[in-house]
C-alpha cells in the first residue's frame, strides 16, 4: 500500500442486474418475456467509489457507510470482502437495494427497496479518526442521509486531506471546506436553479454560470460539472473554467461512471495534483471505466489502469476487449490495420477511412518506438508510440490503438483476432505477410488503394533540404 489511505463516506447500496434475453410478447399484455435470467450483485453507490478506488491503484481504501443488520448488508459486506477496509456506520432500517432488470445490455426497468436510517451521533472513533488522517476524502452522497448527520459532517470538516464531495439531489450540501464538488449536468441545474440562475440551456457559457453560482452558494474551492460524453466543466468561481473534453467511447454502459470520476479526482488529489490536473485524470478514468463496462464490469480480473494517470484514455489499452465483444455480440465485424504512422499525412488517412468502412469498428495496430528504430533506423520514430496514439485515436473512424513491440502485428492480431486485416499500399495480387495469420481463424486480409505521392520516408527527405 502507498501514501495515506483514501477514506470514502456515504451511503452503500446493493446493486443487483437481471439479465435475460427476450424475444416473445407476454400474451396477457405487450411486454417482453424474459428467459434465461442471470443473476449480477454488486456493491452500489458509495460501495461501488470505494471499489473502482481500490482497484489497481497500491492505496488503501477505507468505506465509511450505514449498514444495517439484513440479509441485503451481509451480501454487500461479502462483496467488499478483501477489496477495501469497512468501518460500518451502525444504523436502523434495510438496505437498499436497485435492481435492473435489463434485456442483454439494455435496462428495462429497476425496482428499489430498503432505505437504512443512520443512527445519529453513533460515528465510531476508528471512522473519525481515518478520516482525520486520511490522504484524501471522497463522500459519495445517494441521498439517504449519511451526510446529513452532524458527526459526520463535523469529522469531514476537519479531514485530514481535501474533500471531494459526490452530490445527490436529495442529498445534504456539501461541508464549506471541500476542495471539489462534482455534479452532474442535471444536478448542477436543479441547484443553481434554486439560486436564481437559469437552468435553460446545456452550452458551455450555461454551465460554467451555474458553476460559478454553486461555488457561491455552497462556499467550496471548485466545481466541477461532469458533462457525459462531453466531458467536464472546471469552475474555481472566477476567471474562464477549465473544460476537459472526454475522448469518445463507443458503446459501454455509462452505470458508475460518476464514481469513476470522483473516485479518480480524489486519488489524484491524495497523490498531490492540482485541482485541474485531478479533474483531468477524472475525465480519462470514466472514459476507461464506460469503455471496459462501466458498474457491471467492477470485478474484471484485469482491472483498468491506475486512475491517478493523467493520460487520455485508450479503447485499446483497457477496453478493446470490450470494444472487440460488443461489436461481436450484434454480430458486427471487426477490421484492423497496421503501420508505423510516424508523421500521420493524407495517404494514412485515406487508408485509414477506408479500413473502417469495411466493418462495425476500426481498431489501428501500431509499432512501439523500439519496433520502429528496428525497421526505420535510429533516427526514427520521430513521433513516440504515445503521441502518435493519440492523433489516432482522434480521428473519428478510429475505434482503438494497439500498441505492439514486435516487428510484425502477428502476435497482437492473434490476440485481437479481427475478420478482417486492410493494408494500404502497392500489395495487389501479392499475398499478405499477415494473411496466414488471418486463416488460423477465418479472417481475411485484403488490400486497399493507396493514395499516391504521400510517404513519411518522403516528407523526412524533404524537410531536410528546407
Amino acid at each position: 500500500m502507498t501514501g495515506r489511505p483514501l477514506v470514502v463516506v456515504g451511503d452503500a447500496l446493493l446493486d443487483v442486474d437481471l439479465v435475460g434475453s427476450a424475444s416473445r410478447l407476454a400474451p396477457d399484455a405487450p411486454v417482453p418475456v424474459i428467459d434465461d435470467v442471470e443473476t449480477r450483485e454488486r456493491p452500489g453507490g458509495a460501495a461501488l467509489a470505494a471499489v473502482v478506488a481500490a482497484a489497481g491503484t497500491g492505496r488503501e481504501v477505507v468505506l465509511v457507510a450505514p449498514l444495517a443488520d439484513d440479509d441485503g448488508a451481509a451480501r454487500l459486506r461479502a462483496l467488499l470482502d478483501g477489496r477495501v477496509r469497512l468501518l460500518p456506520v451502525p444504523a436502523t432500517g434495510a438496505t437498499a437495494v436497485k435492481q435492473r432488470v435489463r434485456i442483454g445490455d439494455h435496462a428495462v426497468a429497476r425496482l428499489d427497496s430498503g432505505d437504512p436510517t443512520v443512527a445519529l451521533g453513533r460515528l465510531t472513533a476508528a471512522a473519525v479518526e481515518a478520516i482525520g488522517s486520511a490522504g484524501a476524502v471522497l463522500v459519495a452522497d445517494y441521498g439517504r442521509g449519511t451526510t446529513a448527520d452532524a458527526g459526520v459532517r463535523a469529522a469531514l470538516a476537519s479531514a485530514g486531506g481535501p474533500v471531494v464531495w459526490d452530490p445527490h439531489p436529495r442529498g445534504a450540501a456539501p461541508v464549506p471546506s471541500s476542495r471539489l464538488v462534482t455534479p452532474n449536468g442535471a444536478e448542477a441545474a436543479r441547484v443553481a436553479a434554486a439560486c436564481g440562475v437559469p437552468a435553460d440551456g446545456d452550452g458551455l457559457a450555461a454551465v460554467g454560470a451555474r458553476a460559478e453560482a454553486l461555488i457561491r452558494h455552497w462556499g467550496v474551492g471548485a466545481v466541477a460539472v461532469t458533462l457525459g460524453a462531453r466531458g467536464a466543466l472546471l469552475s474555481y468561481g472566477e476567471g474562464a473554467p477549465m473544460v476537459v473534453p472526454a475522448v469518445p467511447v463507443t458503446g459501454g454502459d455509462p452505470c458508475g461512471a460518476g464514481d469513476s470520476f470522483a473516485a479518480a479526482a480524489a486519488l489524484a488529489l491524495a497523490d498531490g495534483a492540482v485541482t485541474g490536473e485531478a479533474v483531468s485524470a477524472a475525465v480519462a478514468a470514466a472514459s476507461v471505466f464506460v469503455a471496459r463496462g462501466g458498474a457491471s464490469a467492477w470485478d474484471a480480473a484485469d482491472p483498468a489502469p491506475t486512475l491517478q494517470s493523467s493520460a487520455p484514455p485508450s479503447a485499446a489499452g483497457a477496453g478493446v476487449e470490450a470494444l472487440l465483444a460488443r461489436v461481436r455480440a450484434t454480430g458486427g465485424t471487426v477490421v484492423a490495420t497496421g503501420g508505423c504512422f510516424d508523421l500521420l499525412h493524407p495517404g494514412h488517412v485515406a487508408t485509414l477511412r477506408a479500413a473502417r468502412g469495411l466493418g462495425d469498428c476500426l481498431v489501428v495496430c501500431i509499432n512501439s518506438d523500439e519496433s520502429v528504430r528496428r525497421l526505420k533506423g535510429p533516427s526514427r520514430p520521430l513521433v513516440t508510440a504515445a503521441d502518435r496514439a493519440r492523433v489516432l485515436e482522434a480521428l473519428e473512424f478510429v475505434d482503438a490503438v494497439v500498441v505492439f513491440d514486435e516487428d510484425t502485428p502477428a502476435e497482437a492480431l492473434d490476440r485481437l483476432r479481427p475478420d478482417v486485416w486492410a493494408k494500404g499500399g502497392d500489395y495487389a495480387g501479392a499475398d499478405l505477410p499477415e494473411a496466414a495469420v488471418l486463416r488460423r481463424w477465418g479472417g481475411q486480409a485484403v488490400v486497399l488503394p493507396y493514395l499516391d505521392g504521400h510517404s513519411t520516408t518522403a516528407l523526412v527527405a524533404r524537410s531536410r533540404t528546407w
